[in-house]
């Protein structure tokens, strides 16, 4: 695990480097994409590297990471990736799958059909969680549902105006689907990251820290703000 300490503007630009880099070996890359705020920044910078021409998105799959369930259309995951994605890079709809209830018992099947996950975009959650694989979830985990942890739910009141209005359940990518992807990303950013970010570096790798699960593999760079990097 490769540990990267810089302002989020520069921790974006450096993880947007390594996507360019994938895409540029493998135009036809199979990637996994989280939501949220850390996101947006680092969706901002591929959007703006399109546009120049630095980059193209047009032959990329994207699988999307996570999905709520029983979510507003305009508060979704898959809202954020058209808007902030495919409305403004050359990523074509037709080669983007998202979670519902309905996808996500063959969601495996796709992706194992799409040749595996080349790269995965992570953030992590306030109790170390990635995707919505909550504490005491099980590393052989594959796509599933997920119930929300009342964690996780005030950490998302921000996004669905209070911790009431959060979904119960989410689908996420398992930890073993992501797990196995051949490169993984992690970008956390702010104060409240750096318990999870300390957790993720230095903990046991068991089900109790979900993010702790990412020492495993060897192609993963974490890309830090400084303020998540004030506990290690």
């Amino acid at each position: 695990m490769k540990t990267i300490v810089c302002e989020k503007e520069e921790c974006c630009r450096r993880a947007a480097d390594q996507i360019a880099a994938a895409l540029a070996q493998k135009p036809e890359a199979v990637l996994a994409l989280a939501c949220g705020r850390s996101m947006t920044p680092l969706f901002e910078e591929l959007a703006k590297r399109c546009t120049a021409g630095e980059i193209s998105l047009a032959s990329a799959r994207v699988f999307a990471l996570t999905e709520y369930e029983n979510c507003p259309e305009e508060l979704s995951c898959q809202r954020q990736l058209e808007e902030e994605l495919l409305a403004r890079t050359d990523l074509r709809a037709e080669n983007c799958r998202f979670l519902t209830p309905e996808t996500g018992e063959d969601y495996e099947q796709h992706i194992t059909a799409a040749g595996g996950l080349d790269l995965a975009v992570l953030g992590i959650g306030d109790n170390a969680h990635f995707g919505y694989n909550e504490p005491a979830t099980p590393y052989d985990s594959r796509t599933h549902r997920q119930k929300l942890t009342d964690a996780t739910r005030r950490q998302l009141a921000w996004r669905f105006g209070s911790e009431e209005d959060v979904p119960a359940f989410a689908w996420t990518m398992g930890v073993k689907t992501v797990l196995e992807a051949r490169e993984i990303l992690v970008l956390a950013f702010g104060e409240e990251k750096a318990k999870p970010a300390f957790q993720m570096l230095y903990a046991r790798d068991d089900s109790f820290v979900p993010a702790a699960f990412l020492q495993l593999p060897l192609n993963v760079t974490v890309f830090l703000d400084p303020a998540a990097a004030a506990k290690i």
